[in-house]
């Protein structure tokens, strides 16, 4: 359903992939039979927590190496039946830099793309400039960066991040954040007895937004 009004390829979150290696697959091919553009793989425990919390735990070198692997096969499998192309691009995130050191969490990236053969990697939540800066130069292939404001990873613009050598940035929170902040300073306008005109869209826009002038139009002009 999320997919389905998207002019642009979406990409959806597989998780662990919600059990063995036969999960994995299933999973890749659940996301691919609903048209999404990628699916991520991670190598937590189940069940994951949010990527810059504590208490995270990863799976064995080998096991997240195999997870990864089995999401890849799935992959090449289904372009095979259906046409290259048809298949989400497979990205593979780890989370064992907080877990076990920067080492560790290079060595599954560059297992993740030279091994298993995935389309991109994720190192999650590095610390510091430098550690983005080896990541990039240390593993090969396309790269995702992700800007969580106020999280463990320095938030750096776009092109700073074109430069050093990632391929692609998530903002997983913003659009979250900024909403629930405009709800609230709405909300607190609205205690008050204050306008809120200033705060949100025109009717006019709103309607734009969710499709009620195309939804109008079309139906003017199908009219008997």
């Amino acid at each position: 359903n999320n997919n389905a009004p998207a002019v642009i390829p979406c990409i959806a979150d597989g998780d662990t992939g919600y059990g063995n290696a036969v999960n994995v697959k299933r999973t890749l091919f659940g996301y691919a039979r609903a048209g999404m553009g990628g699916i991520m793989i991670e190598d937590q425990v189940a069940p994951k927590r949010c990527g810059h919390v504590s208490g995270k735990s990863v799976v064995g070198f080998e096991e997240a190496v195999q997870r990864v692997k089995a999401a890849c096969d799935a992959r090449d499998e289904y372009n095979a039946q259906f046409g290259e192309g048809m298949a989400p691009l497979v990205l593979a995130r780890t989370d064992a830099l907080k877990t076990h050191s920067f080492e560790e969490a290079i060595k599954r990236c560059q297992a993740f793309r030279d091994e298993a053969g995935c389309d991109m990697t994720f190192l999650e939540a590095p610390e510091t400039i430098q550690q983005m800066q080896d990541y990039c130069s240390m593993v090969s292939g396309p790269k995702l960066a992700n800007m969580l404001e106020y999280g463990s990873t320095p938030v750096l613009p776009p092109k700073e991040l074109k430069r050093m050598g990632y391929t692609m940035a998530a903002y997983p929170l913003t659009l979250l954040s900024a909403s629930i902040k405009a709800m609230e300073v709405s909300l607190e306008r609205i205690k008050e007895g204050k306008p809120t005109d200033d705060l949100i869209l025109s009717f006019e826009e709103s309607k734009d937004a969710v499709g009620f002038t195309w939804y109008g139009k079309e139906e003017e002009r199908y009219k008997c």
